[in-house]
């Protein structure tokens, strides 16, 4: 008997590659009620409860199916000043940039103004 997928803990995010430029994208509520992705962490969507995170996980079995995101996966948060931020190191730096150059990436808002797509 296989064992069931471990999920990581909640509250978590739904973070992937977008598939024509590679850039880190994070699930998001769109205006009309579906998810959609966008470029600032800041946005994305936090799944608190179980329907929440399957909810997120179908969206990006159905965004990868679609051929417009690669290597989605729920990231474990904690909320710091209302915004989710990822637990790990490696997810965090997704969601700044180069810890080095504080004046490029995320961080510095290069990308976010490419906001939120459909």
């Amino acid at each position: 008997m296989a064992a069931a997928p471990k999920r990581v803990p909640l509250p978590a995010i739904l973070l992937a590659n977008d598939l024509l430029d590679g850039d880190v994208v994070f699930a998001v509520a769109g205006a009309n009620g579906q998810l959609a992705w966008t470029r600032d962490p800041a946005l994305a969507l936090v799944a608190s409860n179980d329907p929440a995170a399957e909810s997120l996980e179908a969206f990006a079995a159905a965004e990868i199916a679609g051929n417009r995101v690669v290597d989605a996966y729920l990231v474990d948060v904690t909320m710091e000043t209302g915004q989710p931020v990822p637990r790990h190191f490696r997810e965090r730096f997704k969601t700044l940039g180069p810890s080095n150059r504080p004046d490029l990436g995320k961080q510095a808002g290069d990308g976010i103004d490419a906001g939120q797509r459909a």
